[in-house]
């Protein structure tokens, strides 16, 4: 008994935001195409709904077949009305060179700077400590500025199918 209590101590605790959260809204240095601008939330949900997700670095393994699967399913998303976000910590200078080459020039990758890690609950943490990377967290924020959707796992996998899933549910509620 006293293990299984351990073990559940000792597991990463769950901190992402939940749904029907209000959205924290920000702006920050963004890149796509490599060229670089000025990303503001707020302007992106007059639009429609935001994919916003969070990946723990640039150019990994992980974060780079990820973001290819973002690309790859860029006219989805854009069919259904939604503007995909990638987030990292990483510098602007990495992030230009990843919009091209791995997100392909498809979707805008931004700074997501101490204060949005925080506000998003999204700081990678392990042993205790904080990386300075961020978890790898998808959230679809609705255009009135609500979570409608968040699924937090470091495997890469299930984060597109799943948010395209809950965008296209969002679309067939409007």
């Amino acid at each position: 008994m006293a293990a299984a209590f351990a073990a559940v101590l000792a597991a990463p605790a769950s901190a992402e935001l939940p749904v029907g959260a209000e959205a924290p809204l920000f702006a920050t240095e963004a890149a796509l195409g490599g060229e670089v601008f000025a990303f503001n939330l707020r302007t992106a949900l007059a639009k429609g709904p935001v994919v916003l997700y969070f990946y723990p670095k640039a150019f990994t393994k992980g974060c780079t077949l990820e973001a290819r699967q973002f690309a790859e399913a860029a006219d989805e998303f854009a069919s259904a009305g939604a503007t995909v976000v990638g987030m990292s910590a990483d510098d602007i200078d990495t992030l230009k060179r990843f919009s091209t080459e791995e997100c392909r020039d498809k979707f805008a990758v931004g700074t997501a700077t101490p204060r949005i890690i925080e506000a998003y609950d999204a700081a990678l943490v392990r042993n205790g400590s904080d990386t300075g990377m961020t978890e790898r967290t998808s959230y679809v924020i609705d255009q009135a500025g609500r979570i409608a959707f968040v699924h937090s796992d470091l495997d890469y996998r299930d984060h597109v199918r799943l948010t395209l899933t809950a965008v296209k549910k969002l679309k067939q509620g409007r």
